[in-house]
């Protein structure tokens, strides 16, 4: 049985209350809910697992994949446990909460958990659209302690408008937030801990507020430097074109113009297609394979050089 091919993964689906109907209506991503705020394109979780849908392993969870064949279609130094990463796409019809995440040793002391540092791809946004990045100038981490007390969380923040094609790298302890009218990608370690610091006073379908996580919040939230984000994003540099090259994933992005490109998914590491926008065509071991807007691929760890062609945008993801 052939283990080592492009594997074309399942999405699981998010409704929470923010959601559109972008991922929907121009995606094609199915959902019996009246909107859909995220799809979870590559993920392996008790709660939200993706299944590979083509081949002779279609219908096998990606954790039964693993099992099977072994932690080196991860990476060489999988340890077989917590899968690292999460790949998502989210579209933001609303404004998401303020929020921040731990870090690894903060989760792992108060949960047993990882900490959460993600990054985000700006795929569409309307104009004027902005995001909660980080702490405003002036504003110091005792400031912002006293300033949610005082439920002036909103003036504490630095709001950056933003547009296609921009990525902003989120480190773990930095508060922020998604604002309406933004469709994005985020790539992040495999937690889902969210301390949620202000909703807008939105009420849930049942009437209730959302739970807030004050405490916790302000015992993570750090004011960052921009030349200290920028120091976190490139530590582990592998190329000058790269969005991203943190400690966690490595991430690029390839615009195709009936053009073709040469990778590679050496034993280090598994790479990650997410394709959002256009269609072309993945060719390893001169099979051709499908990949068009809103196709996720796991390329597993060992495969070895594939070539991708097509008009076809990608982002690519690597340990």
């Amino acid at each position: 049985m052939n283990h080592l091919y492009p594997l074309k993964m399942s999405y699981a689906t998010r409704d929470y209350l923010w959601g559109g109907r972008r991922l929907i209506n121009e995606w094609g991503k199915k959902t019996e809910a009246d909107k859909l705020a995220e799809t979870w394109e590559l993920t392996v979780r008790d709660d939200a697992m993706s299944f590979i849908v083509n081949g002779e392993l279609q219908g096998m969870s990606m954790r039964e994949y693993i099992n099977k064949f072994g932690a080196t279609v991860v990476s060489d130094t999988f340890d077989g446990g917590r899968f690292p990463l999460l790949i998502k796409l989210i579209d933001a019809c609303d404004n998401l909460s303020v929020q921040v995440h731990p870090d690894d040793a903060y989760a792992a002391m108060k949960s047993g958990d990882i900490g959460k540092t993600e990054m985000w791809y700006i795929i569409d946004a309307l104009p004027g659209a902005c995001i909660a990045y980080g702490l405003a100038d002036g504003i110091s981490e005792a400031d912002f302690q006293s300033m949610i007390k005082s439920g002036e969380v909103e003036k504490a923040l630095k709001f950056q408008p933003v547009k296609a094609g921009e990525c902003y790298f989120i480190p773990a302890g930095m508060v922020h937030a998604i604002g309406k009218g933004i469709l994005i990608a985020e790539i992040q370690q495999n937690c889902d801990i969210t301390y949620r610091i202000y909703d807008y006073n939105r009420r849930q379908k049942d009437g209730s507020l959302r739970a807030l996580h004050v405490e916790d919040a302000i015992a993570v939230v750090r004011k960052f430097a921009e030349d200290e984000v920028d120091a976190l994003c490139h530590e582990a540099r592998r190329s000058d074109g790269e969005l991203v090259g943190c400690k966690y994933f490595n991430v690029e992005k390839f615009l195709l113009v009936g053009d073709e490109i040469s990778l590679v998914a050496t034993e280090k590491g598994f790479n990650s297609l997410l394709c959002i926008g256009g269609k072309g065509k993945i060719i390893a071991s001169d099979i051709e394979y499908d990949i068009a807007k809103g196709d996720s691929y796991y390329i597993p760890a060992g495969l070895g050089e594939y070539k991708v062609c097509g008009n076809v945008e990608l982002i690519r993801t690597q340990l």
